[in-house]
């Protein structure tokens, strides 16, 4: 039997989930043959699917307890909200390209061998791609991974409804819960996360750490760094790569103010409702703070090369909804390494006249693959040295 349970600061000391309850729709195993027994059709989840399953299940997603209905996929396509009112950033939903599915059925949901969950279709749909790219990525443009993903990639057909949880997709990437992460955080104390997609370099290291400095969070407080792991940009390194950097500077690093976890979460780039989707996320993991980067979650076009979103539209956007979230939001910092001082912010480098050192990505992987030494100013050793074995 699905179950909710109740968490908030009266519980263990930690900040509410989203909506109060924080949801966990897994099936005791010995449930799992009654659950499929008698499902109308079996449905092969993709991989951003399978992503948006395994955080439905878990609670992630927290209070959604399935996929959305078409009610509140329209609204919060036109809204960035439920149709009850609740905050949400982007519309969560099966696509199918199936025409024999019909509402009232129950689908057995696969991934690679695996059953990770039973759903019961309550609602069923063909969506106007077209205003949910507009709403959703404030463009129509194929040149945004994400609209390019909706038209291209997802199927004719959107299906709404509840499920129950059964497999959780093996991973390379081992992804605890929300109550697993809930668990090892500090009671009483602030908890800032920090979102990446990409392996942590010596700026990032600078960026998140500082955060934990920052005037709105308390002195014991301590940084969630927690990357998504799911499908992404085509260019971006690979989730199991990245996973590889995070697990060797963890254990680098060693720092009793970090903690570490995994999010099995496909990128849109969807810029400012990216972030908002980000911090309902995290707020559901346990954070009362959020990082917001300058251009977080954005993107550029291949043809024209212009950003589709503002350099601090997701900021801005991001701590206009922290209040109703119950979340703080910490600026990133623009931080430059100097000669002189190492790592400072590029305001104070311009005041005091200090040499900034750069490297840019495309330097650092020509570096990469010409076997050239990179300044440990830039990557750490451990990094650097799994990358290259990749």
């Amino acid at each position: 039997m699905t179950s909710t349970l109740a968490a908030g600061p009266a519980s263990h000391g930690l900040i509410a989930p989203h909506g109060g309850v924080l949801v966990d729709l897994r099936l005791p195993i010995e449930q799992w043959a009654a659950a499929k027994a008698g499902v109308h059709h079996v449905i092969e989840c993709s991989d951003r699917n399978a992503c948006d399953v395994e955080l439905l299940m878990v609670g992630g997603f927290s209070p959604l307890r399935g996929f959305m209905h078409q009610e509140d996929y329209l609204s919060v396509v036109a809204s960035q909200r439920t149709s009850s009112g609740l905050l949400f950033g982007l519309p969560i939903v099966l696509d199918t390209q199936r025409e024999d599915v019909r509402v009232g059925q129950r689908l057995l949901l696969t991934y690679k061998g695996q059953d990770l969950a039973v759903m019961t279709v309550e609602s069923r749909w063909e969506p106007d791609k077209a205003r949910e790219a507009l709403g959703c990525y404030g463009t129509t443009s194929l040149d945004h991974p994400a609209v390019k993903m909706i038209a291209t990639e997802r199927g004719r057909f959107y299906l709404g409804g509840p499920i129950e949880g059964l497999e959780l997709p093996n991973r390379v990437f081992p992804c605890k819960s929300p109550a697993e992460v809930r668990a090892t955080l500090p009671a009483g104390q602030d908890v800032v996360a920090f979102q990446c997609r990409n392996p942590i370099h010596r700026a990032h290291y600078e960026l998140f750490t500082r955060a934990l400095d920052a005037s709105n969070v308390s002195d014991q407080g301590v940084v969630l760094v927690h990357p998504t792991c799911g499908p992404t940009q085509d260019d971006d390194i690979s989730g199991e790569v990245r996973f590889q950097t995070y697990e060797r500077l963890a254990a680098e690093v060693n720092n009793p103010r970090i903690r570490w976890a995994y999010l099995p979460y496909s990128m849109h780039m969807a810029g400012p409702r990216e972030a908002l989707q980000h911090m309902i996320i995290r707020k559901n993991y346990g954070c009362t703070h959020f990082i917001i980067g300058r251009d977080m979650a954005g993107c550029k076009s291949s043809i024209s090369g212009d950003d589709f979103y503002g350099p601090y539209q997701a900021q801005d956007f991001a701590r206009d909804n922290a209040s109703e979230l119950g979340m703080e939001t910490v600026p990133s910092l623009n931080l430059v390494y100097t000669e002189e001082e190492g790592y400072v912010t590029a305001e104070h480098a311009e005041a005091r006249g200090l040499h900034v050192r750069k490297l840019s990505g495309t330097q650092f992987r020509q570096m990469l693959r010409s076997g050239e030494e990179i300044p440990e100013w830039f990557a750490f050793r451990s990094v650097v040295e799994v990358l290259r074995a990749a």
